[in-house]
């Protein structure tokens, strides 16, 4: 970072700081890689399987975080959340009304993947609740 002395109109002297562009990249870069997760570090996307019958839906929830923090106690915002087809209570359950616990509370590791299948004659919309971060 560079202080430049700036002139005004009334010759008083002010000091205003001016940051390199590569200087901007670099810091932000160094965030990134040693912040903290955050929810928005958990992806949560769901999409229709092309099935006969009742619809089915293929969620996956991921950990992008790459500072290697694995957030564990993961719950999701899933409304009264059911399915006709049974899905492993270990991966996804729903333990209240609009609250859903992913992988049994364990950590999900960096670029794990939670994957499951639901059936239903609608898609539930779920939303990151909260979560333990390092």
């Amino acid at each position: 970072m560079s202080l430049h002395s700036v002139h005004g109109d009334d010759n008083q002297n002010s000091t205003a700081a001016v940051i390199k562009p590569a200087q901007v990249h670099s810091n932000y870069r160094k965030l990134l890689l040693h912040g903290t997760c955050t929810n928005r570090d958990i992806s949560i996307s769901q999409s229709r399987d092309s099935s006969s019958g009742i619809p089915q839906y293929i969620v996956q929830i991921v950990n992008t975080c790459v500072s290697g923090c694995a957030p564990s106690d993961i719950h999701l915002h899933c409304g009264w959340f059911a399915s006709a087809r049974i899905v492993n209570p270990r991966i996804f359950k729903r333990l209240f009304y609009d609250d859903c616990l992913v992988n049994g509370g364990k950590p999900l590791k960096t670029s794990q993947i939670i994957r499951f299948t639901y059936s239903n004659s609608f898609m539930y919309p779920l939303a990151f609740k909260s979560a333990k971060f390092c």
